[in-house]
């Protein structure tokens, strides 16, 4: 089964843009911030290659400082103190640090000049809520250490089923690389809950591809346009 990040690198629409616009950079990049991204990422690549560079601007993302007059008590920026899996990433205009662990995604705007162990100050773009001081890194170590919410369980079931069913899988296939194959020896029938279950994750991970994942990164809606019809099409 494949990672569930390359689920909006692939999309029918983003993939027409890809072979329209690569040669040409700068219709190329109109194309990427067409989709609130920064470039465009090569829909072909395995999740594990793709690295989206997303515009700036997102709520979720903290944005780090060399703290030019800090407290005494001032924290100090601890690279690998940041839990999960890092990932830096620079596309010309500035250095991203995304941070993975099961549940959760942490993203941090690097500011230039910024060096482990110096004191960091921090912020976060329009209305979100910042941290209380002291807290920016402790409070990721303790989210790294929860299970994760519902919600997000459902999504990343839901984007699991997609890419399995896009890899070829059948929803039995699907149903026991989520929950297990002793799960779906006892409980696969033709209408059983299970069976049920795995048809409605894989229709709501069709639905994602097709443009609802743009809610999930709190991009507007694509207006549509002359490529819409072939956004639907298999």
């Amino acid at each position: 089964m494949r990672s569930p990040g390359s689920t909006c690198a692939g999309t029918p629409t983003t993939r027409l843009d890809w072979l329209r616009h690569r040669r040409r950079s700068q219709a190329a990049q109109d194309a990427a911030h067409r989709w609130g991204l920064r470039l465009l990422e090569d829909p072909a690549l395995d999740a594990r290659d793709a690295h989206p560079a997303w515009q700036p601007g997102h709520a979720a993302v903290v944005q780090l400082y060399p703290d030019a007059d800090p407290p005494v008590d001032a924290e100090s920026f601890a690279f690998w103190r940041i839990p999960g899996h890092k990932q830096l990433l620079h596309d010309g205009k500035g250095l991203a640090l995304t941070a993975r662990s099961p549940g959760h995604c942490l993203r941090f705007a690097l500011a230039p000049g910024l060096e482990d162990g110096m004191a960091v100050a921090y912020a976060h773009r329009g209305g979100a809520a910042a941290p209380a001081r002291g807290h920016v890194f402790g409070a990721a170590l303790a989210d790294a250490r929860r299970r994760p919410t519902p919600a997000a369980l459902l999504e990343l079931h839901t984007l699991q089923a997609l890419d399995a069913t896009l890899a070829g899988a059948s929803l039995r296939d699907v149903a026991e690389g989520l929950f297990g194959a002793d799960a779906v020896a006892a409980d696969w029938h033709a209408d059983g809950d299970l069976r049920a279950r795995v048809r409605r994750l894989v229709r709501r991970g069709d639905a994602l591809m097709r443009g609802g994942y743009r809610r999930l990164a709190q991009l507007s809606p694509l207006e549509k346009g002359r490529f819409d019809g072939d956004a639907k099409r298999p």
